[in-house]
């Protein structure tokens, strides 16, 4: 089921099917999130790379997006 629903789509517009529908996929959205964060702190080389990322940072070891295009 594919609902279509934008930002002015009003609450009382929704059938209950496409509610339980919108408050599901939005549970399952944030807990595939929440599972990836976790994920992701207790991985040490991901934690490096964040570490390494912000001292480069801090340094100045920046590369321009006009650089990055012409890679």
């Amino acid at each position: 089921m594919d609902l279509n629903i934008n930002s002015d789509t009003k609450l009382n517009e929704l059938t209950v099917a496409d509610f339980k529908l919108l408050i599901s996929e939005s549970v399952k959205d944030i807990l595939e999130n929440l599972l990836e964060d976790m994920e992701a702190s207790q991985n040490k080389s991901y934690l490096n790379s964040i570490r390494e990322a912000r001292e480069d940072y801090k340094a100045g070891r920046l590369t321009s997006l006009d650089d990055l295009e012409n890679v």
